[in-house]
């Protein structure tokens, strides 16, 4: 005979009704645990992997309710699949078994047949549980082996440089992300600066904005000796994306708004591309004084891709607030976006730091939002030139 390595717990406080049970489960296979009360019982539980409780309803002490009441408040216990027997044909208990949450009812005295078939389906339903509660686990885990993964792309620490701030803010809307920042140190001692936002969400996205981010730091650390050579970056990665991420056997057509820009520390002056990102905005004492619009497409989007650069010079006391498209297009619970104008006039006010600045943009958002998660991941990079 086929043999089964499910333990069930047989809970009655008639003795004869457990030795039949018992009986009947060990002809199929099972490995069958009894208990005289439901307190026993629990305390067996706390003991044991059980697959299955078979639980009387009418018991001394602790009736079936109170037991499977119990069971299925406890996290640790509540996925146990739980069989109500009962001498008593009654469709209110039934209904409130169902209700506190019992897998299936049976009535005595015991159908052989019935309880063959209702025991067994439980069983199965428990492994297919336990088989998707598993897997559950197993991609949980590999999303937090990326999660940790990614991090590793983003800068461990931002350049201290002398007169200026800078100051970043990333919330993922998933365990894994499309947008991304950078910021660091060319061999020139000028400043990079990066923020990009990829086409997708989750592991995909994820994959493509490592691609993204290690070709635009590889390019411009490679080819900085000149800022046209630095932001020559972004056409040779546009490149290389098209040439060898864009076929038809893989479908693949992805990119990535991207905005960069190298700054020099001595005067201010900051050289930049923008390929099809949301605006950056510079902010003066007296409020927003400019927007670095795009320059180019996005990233990857098309092959030979024109890109032209532009420059601007930040004067002390000014910010550079550059964010992705999470910020203004954050949902509220009524579908209201945040929107560009609402950003734009938290940005009028005025602020005494770039670390301000974000908090300030962060807390408008979550307020905005209110206790949803975000609908997109919501990237932020601001730049502050200190007044002398």
């Amino acid at each position: 005979m086929k043999t089964d390595s499910s333990l069930v717990l047989v809970v009655d406080d008639n003795e004869a009704n457990r030795d039949v049970l018992s009986r009947r489960l060990k002809r199929q296979g099972i490995t069958a645990i009894t208990a005289e009360n439901g307190r026993a019982a629990l305390e067996m539980v706390r003991g044991h992997r059980f697959d299955l409780i078979l639980l009387d309803v009418m018991m001394p002490e602790m009736n079936g309710y109170q037991v499977l009441e119990t069971l299925k408040a406890d996290p640790l216990h509540q996925h146990i699949p739980v069989i109500m027997i009962s001498a008593v044909d009654d469709i209110d208990s039934v209904v409130r078994c169902i209700e506190l949450g019992a897998e299936d009812y049976l009535f005595k005295p015991f159908n052989p047949v019935l309880l063959r078939a209702r025991v067994g389906a439980s069983l199965e339903k428990k492994r297919l549980r336990d088989q998707e509660r598993a897997y559950v686990k197993a991609v949980k885990q590999e999303l937090e082996l990326g999660r940790r993964t990614q991090a590793d792309f983003f800068p461990h620490s931002l350049p201290d440089i002398p007169g200026w701030c800078i100051a970043t803010a990333f919330n993922p809307a998933r365990e894994v992300a499309g947008d991304f920042y950078d910021v660091f140190r060319l061999p020139d001692n000028r400043i990079g600066l990066v923020i990009a936002d990829v086409c997708d969400k989750g592991v995909r996205a994820a994959l493509f904005m490592v691609l993204v981010r290690s070709l635009i730091r590889a390019f411009a650390e490679q080819t900085s000796t000149t800022p046209v050579d630095a932001l020559h970056s972004v056409v040779l990665t546009n490149n290389y994306i098209t040439s060898h991420h864009h076929n038809n056997r893989s479908h693949l057509h992805m990119f990535a708004t991207l905005f960069f820009g190298v700054l020099n520390p001595e005067n201010g002056r900051l050289t930049y591309i923008n390929g099809g990102h949301e605006a950056p905005v510079v902010v003066g004492p007296s409020g927003m004084r400019q927007l670095l619009e795009p320059t180019g497409p996005a990233v990857g989007f098309m092959p030979g891709s024109q890109y032209h650069q532009e420059q601007i010079y930040l004067e002390p006391g000014e910010f550079l607030l550059a964010y992705t498209d999470g910020v203004t297009e954050a949902r509220a619970p009524g579908g209201d976006l945040f929107t560009e104008h609402r950003l734009f006039r938290l940005l009028d006010q005025p602020v005494s730091s770039a670390e301000v600045m974000l908090q300030r943009v962060q807390q408008a958002v979550s307020e905005h939002i209110e206790a949803q998660m975000p609908h997109d991941d919501i990237t932020l990079l601001a730049v502050q030139r200190l007044a002398e």
